[in-house]
């Protein structure tokens, strides 16, 4: 992951909410929320959908899902900016969390959570 990506993009952001004066309703629960709400708008894009259906959406449903899939991703820069979170870091540091729950030779094919592996 390029963390320089993120720091240029939580520098842009930032400027784009203080342009704005926006920073006063950027807490980090207004964030996450905000954040939540995109997540369903993405999901709403989905909704009915075979799956078939979803792995090749028609022209302009894949246009909404791509404007959604930034705001999520806006959302969750800014409010890793706000709380100071490498969100690189973050991830590596979940991903080597995931393949200690997760080994390879013991989940593949299996869609369980690691608490209900054996």
């Amino acid at each position: 992951m390029d963390t320089e990506y993120f720091t240029k993009l939580s520098v842009q952001l930032r400027d784009f909410a203080d342009r704005r004066d926006w920073q006063q309703f950027h807490s980090p629960k207004n964030l996450a929320m905000a954040l939540i709400v995109e997540a369903a708008e993405l999901l709403e894009e989905f909704q009915w959908q075979t799956v078939e259906e979803s792995h090749d959406p028609e022209p302009d449903r894949r246009q909404r899902i791509e404007a959604e899939m930034a705001d999520v991703l806006i959302y969750l820069v800014r409010l890793a900016d706000k709380l100071d979170v490498d969100l690189p870091d973050a991830v590596q540091a979940k991903l080597v969390e995931n393949e200690r729950k997760y080994p390879a030779n013991k989940v593949r094919g299996s869609a369980a959570k690691y608490c209900e592996q054996e």
